[in-house]
């Protein structure tokens, strides 16, 4: 579809379908402060959002402020995250951003898109998962692999840069549905549209969508 009014009817299609069929969904990742989503979101690279809570709940109990993890011992830290995998870099991202929001933000998670990606190790697609998470904002929508993925497959994108599918999104996509647009298709490819699987069959899409195996 190339006309902009056909696409964001297509898109609230897509939106108002999958959240019929998922109901109200959340944020998968635990947390109880602001920036401890932050923390959540470096540990997620690379790893299941199961493994990550079954991390975090012990890794907050253990530094529960922002000024226990800015003076974390790095070795202490690693140990408690190594289930999730590259350790090392995580922890040394954890800390570094701890320090930051200290000495930058005066303690508290910033609040715009910009200030967000100066965070380290905190790129676009987390930035706009927080602002949507924490703030409950949208200045873009959050591109992870399953997005990417299935944003091609329902035709809504060609490109395969996450930014470049990002400002695709933008476009045809009713600003009103940014916040959850994004995690609903995450929760689509984890249930249906998985990366080396599809069940076409079972899916709440599967007359619309442009790679539907099961339309002629």
């Amino acid at each position: 579809m190339s006309d902009r009014s056909s696409d964001i009817e297509y898109s609230e299609i897509i939106f108002k379908r999958l959240r019929n069929y998922f109901g109200k969904i959340e944020c998968p990742l635990y947390f109880t402060k602001d920036y401890e989503l932050a923390v959540a979101a470096i540990l997620s690279d690379q790893c299941t959002d199961e493994r990550v809570n079954s991390v975090t709940k012990e890794l907050f109990e253990k530094y529960p402020t922002l000024d226990s993890f800015a003076k974390a011992n790095l070795g202490d830290l690693e140990e408690l995250i190594f289930p999730t995998g590259f350790f090392r870099d995580k922890a040394k991202l954890i800390k570094s951003i701890a320090q930051k929001i200290l000495s930058d933000y005066n303690g508290k998670l910033p609040d715009t898109l910009i200030e967000l990606t100066s965070l380290p190790g905190i790129d676009r697609k987390t930035a706009n998962m927080l602002l949507n998470e924490v703030f409950n904002r949208s200045e873009g929508i959050s591109v992870d692999a399953h997005v990417k993925r299935i944003s091609n497959k329902l035709g809504l994108t060609t490109e395969n840069l996450p930014e470049n599918i990002e400002y695709d999104l933008m476009e045809k996509v009713d600003k009103k549905y940014w916040l959850r647009f994004s995690l609903y298709l995450t929760y689509l490819g984890r249930k249906h549209c998985k990366a080396n699987r599809t069940e076409c069959e079972n899916c709440p899409l599967n007359d619309i969508c442009p790679s539907s195996n099961l339309i002629k």
